[in-house]
């Protein structure tokens, strides 16, 4: 893992407001992502700068152990024409933490490296965390998917 500083950048996608309480966000997150795979929501958002998928989390009440909404989506360079159903977001946490996750993404290898992320002592800020899909990730029994967590 490193430390990264990203410049704000814009999400378009769909989304669910969920809970990591009584294993909510369990239920809610695969529920979006299937959503997003069977409806090809990706090609369905305009003035995407990659073809990359994020998972967003942001909009947190406290701490990960409170309401937070995700996001499934995409990079735009800009907000204009936002199909309908969709949301737009800024993500603005210029300072990032950076792990990776490495094997089946269908045995919960992203996941498992969340537990990591929650049992370590970091400075989160709570802001926007994020997962990147891309390139790597395409072999779903072999993926490599970096996630950024939002760091003071």
């Amino acid at each position: 893992m490193s430390t990264e500083q990203k410049e704000p950048f814009y999400i378009v996608g769909i989304s669910v407001r969920t809970t990591n309480e009584n294993q909510q966000a369990a239920k809610d997150i695969p529920v979006l992502w299937q959503r997003f795979m069977s409806e090809n929501i990706a090609k369905q958002i305009l003035n995407k700068s990659s073809d990359e998928i994020y998972a967003v989390y942001t909009d947190y009440e406290s701490d990960y152990t409170k309401p937070y909404t995700t996001i499934i989506g995409c990079r735009v360079d800009e907000i204009t024409d936002i199909p309908e159903g969709m949301i737009s977001k800024k993500i603005e946490a210029p300072n990032y933490k950076k792990y990776v996750a490495k094997g089946n993404l269908n045995e919960g290898v992203v996941y498992s490296k969340w537990i990591e992320i929650w049992n370590e002592d970091i400075n989160r800020a709570y802001t926007s965390d994020f997962e990147v899909y891309g390139s790597k990730a395409t072999d779903p029994t072999n993926a490599e998917i970096e996630i950024f967590i939002g760091i003071n």
